[in-house]
């Protein structure tokens, strides 16, 4: 693999749950789906960082547990460093699990409560089959890089005896004792006080700086991968409808729905007015997606071709693409 080629590349993936059947549908012979996920591509290099942001319900959590090999693509694949992670055999799936990890939106459930912190940080080193007598350094070196202190009264602890912010460094911590290449960070700040965030923000852009990772960050925060991120895609019902560098895609966003996320992010000042979203309503019906567009019907530049054509991903400039009829 050479230095510039990609580490993750996601081609026309897609995701698909089924739903409970009523009497209608039994009778009918249909089977009623969720399309969390559809056609997704995009590729991701050694030292990258990618935002994903978009709506609750989009399908961002969806597209990065797939990543990360915790549930299957309906159709598409996912390649870390060219190998199909859907045909790994029980070998190369345990390799991959050392080098992709996931940092979880909720410290406070992603700790098991009967563990101490110490069983913790061990656990993914144990399932690793990694030496025991590398763990004492793997773990010192990973709270080092969390910015905690290792004091024994620390890691005896139990998760319900630290401040969400020591606990979200502690998921961090696990994360990174395998010595990863690949983290999928999901909300990781969402569940923290304002205050505590930027301290964890501040450690993420050092990791990623410090160990050259390739990183996905899920949000609905665009202040967090303006920070964070230095490209990011909206998703829109499971579609990409924007790709770009951050901070183009927030300062002079092309799609319109990544225009009316840019205009609803809170600006802290009471004296300042703020025009209405131009959209409204809320998502669609994941069952039952609009045809052509699924934001057509929000959509305040909608025209005829967008109920009748699928708009597709394309390039408009370099580095940026963008999936809607009507921008030029």
């Amino acid at each position: 693999m050479t230095a510039d080629a990609p580490l993750i590349e996601v081609d026309s993936v897609s995701r698909s749950f089924d739903v409970s059947r009523s009497a209608a549908d039994i009778l009918r012979g249909r089977r009623p789906q969720i399309h969390a996920v559809t056609d997704v591509d995009f590729t991701l290099r050694r030292g990258e960082t990618l935002g994903i942001v978009g709506e609750s319900g989009c399908g961002k959590t969806t597209l990065g547990r797939m990543l990360i090999k915790l549930i299957p693509p309906t159709s598409g694949t996912v390649r870390f460093q060219g190998a199909d992670i859907g045909e790994m055999d029980r070998q190369a799936e345990l390799a991959f699990r050392r080098r992709a990890q996931l940092v979880f939106q909720n410290p406070f459930d992603a700790l098991n409560p009967h563990f101490t912190i110490l069983r913790s940080l061990q656990e993914p080193l144990r399932n690793a089959r990694v030496p025991a007598a590398e763990h004492e350094e793997r773990i010192a070196e990973a709270l080092r890089m969390v910015h905690l202190a290792a004091p024994e009264h620390f890691l005896m602890s139990f998760p319900h005896q630290l401040s969400g912010g020591q606990l979200q460094r502690v998921v961090l911590a696990r994360a990174l004792v395998l010595r990863p290449d690949f983290i999928v960070a999901d909300e990781p700040v969402s569940m923290l006080d304002v205050s505590v965030r930027a301290g964890i923000l501040n450690v993420l852009r050092e990791v990623r700086d410090r160990l050259g990772l390739a990183a996905v960050y899920i949000s609905h925060d665009l202040s967090l991968v303006r920070y964070v991120c230095a490209r990011t895609i909206t998703m829109y019902l499971g579609t990409v409808v924007e790709d770009g560098p951050t901070r183009d895609l927030i300062e002079s966003p092309l799609h319109p729905y990544t225009r009316a996320l840019v205009q609803a992010v809170p600006v802290p000042d009471v004296n300042q007015s703020h025009d209405p979203l131009p959209i409204k309503g809320g998502l669609p019906d994941a069952r039952n997606p609009p045809s052509g567009c699924r934001f057509r019907d929000r959509c305040p530049l909608a025209e005829a071709r967008c109920a009748a054509e699928v708009p597709r991903l394309r390039e408009v400039s370099p580095g940026r693409r963008v999936a809607c009829h009507v921008v030029a």
